[in-house]
């Protein structure tokens, strides 16, 4: 593209009475870009902030990988060995047992409600951390110990321990029917029944977490679930969180029957794929906006075109080819493109950043396990929407540049 091309380009993308400034139509044209690109980087950093945050709120007290087992009991009695057998397993950085048990849970009064109780080995030395519910703790820790030296703590929720008016100190009924026996009287299931001391409060940020997960010590979850010596799995912590399911595919083939292993995206499969669809759902319809911005840019060069007519034909009467007439609509539509993009980049990522930054929406967290309304920009996603934004602006030129390059010199001279 040649300098005179360029300089004719500017000219018509400005006013008529030879103002610098841009003419009204060009800026409504670059406004329709800057308002579809903006909107874009917003909404799929919304849509990649969920994600994010719901990916990170989960595996707080979800691992990487779960090895479990086939069966009519669901455990694993020679847990140590399996264990040997993970630990050993390239790309595992570490793995430990875990009981995982549904109960009920009682303050002492009438009122009881469910919870999930999770069975870990107690902090201290030597003990992995495969998830990171350990740091998440509030009040207390999660060694258990209870002052009657018998290690009967119980780490609660936060939410749980508020809805009970709990605090470390306190004590609670936990309640299992799986030892239970059998009321000759009623034929109902008398549960299993013990009193645990509150030893630690524990916030994720994550609604289910703090609302319906206890955790007691592995041997006292053994003994509540009635697994005996066994344990309801080994959960892995990996170097590479995005390589799990490759980990898994290998643990299940060095493991072999009965035992299966099932990664971090497959136990929470339904909501990441929910997500994704609607990430991509969103980015179509915003992609929309784009388009017609685009419809704006036609109509643009199409005016410019009715408005010029005359001068384009002295140009080419004066011997400028028809390339260079397509390559003069073609540099004014680029340059709306361009400047559209760029200004609506800037715009988006200051509105994402003060979305983030202040939260300004906030979320139910009953509903959508997180508190507000989180943003996250990726690069390949706003490269994507860079290169669909401009490409779109290129391509709406193909008809006013064409429609302008076979115009007959001396009709349009005529032309009033």
């Amino acid at each position: 593209m040649t300098k005179l091309e360029l300089q004719i380009a500017s000219r018509y993308l400005r006013s008529r009475r030879g103002s610098k400034l841009l003419s009204l139509i060009s800026i409504i044209a670059i406004g329709g870009v800057l308002v579809g690109v903006s909107a874009l980087i917003i909404i799929i950093g919304v849509m990649n902030g969920l994600q994010h945050d719901l990916r990170e709120k989960i595996l707080v007290g979800s691992p990487d990988i779960r090895v479990l087992t086939y069966g009519e009991d669901l455990k694993i009695n020679d847990w140590g060995t399996v264990l040997q057998k993970v630990r050993q397993q390239p790309g595992v950085v570490t793995a430990a047992p875990f009981v995982l048990t549904e109960g009920v849970i009682s303050g002492g009064r009438d009122y009881a409600g469910g919870a999930y109780i999770v069975g870990l080995l107690p902090q201290g030395r030597g003990v992995p951390d495969v998830t990171t519910i350990r740091s998440h703790v509030t009040t207390g820790d999660f060694r258990f110990a209870s002052t009657d030296g018998q290690q009967r703590g119980v780490v609660l929720g936060k939410l749980l321990a508020a809805r009970f008016n709990k605090w470390v100190g306190d004590s609670v009924l936990l309640m299992s029917a799986a030892l239970g026996k059998m009321n000759p009287v009623t034929g109902g299931i008398v549960p299993t029944m013990e009193r645990f001391e509150v030893t630690g409060i524990v916030q994720t940020g994550m609604y289910e977490y703090d609302n319906s997960y206890a955790f007691i010590s592995l041997d006292k979850a053994q003994q509540l679930a009635g697994l005996g010596t066994g344990v309801t799995g080994i959960e892995v912590k990996t170097r590479d969180r995005w390589q799990a399911e490759t980990i898994a595919n290998q643990l299940i083939a060095a493991l072999g029957w009965p035992y299966r292993a099932v990664d971090w995206q497959e136990q929470n499969h339904s909501l990441f794929q929910a997500l994704k669809l609607e990430k991509m759902g969103m980015g179509v319809i915003l992609l929309l906006i784009v388009l017609v911005a685009a419809f704006n840019i036609v109509s643009t060069l199409t005016m410019v075109v009715a408005d010029k007519t005359k001068e384009i034909g002295i140009l080419k009467a004066m011997g400028m080819p028809a390339g260079s007439i397509r390559r003069i609509f073609f540099a004014q539509g680029l340059v709306i493109g361009v400047v559209g993009t760029a200004l609506g980049l800037v715009l988006g990522f200051a509105g994402a950043f003060a979305l983030d930054k202040y939260q300004f929406i906030k979320l139910d967290p009953q509903v959508y396990f997180i508190d507000h309304l989180p943003v996250t920009t990726q690069p390949t996603d706003v490269m994507w929407i860079v290169i669909a934004s401009i490409a779109i602006a290129a391509v709406a030129t193909i008809y006013p540049s064409l429609q302008a390059s076979r115009l007959f010199p001396i009709e349009a001279i005529r032309h009033e």
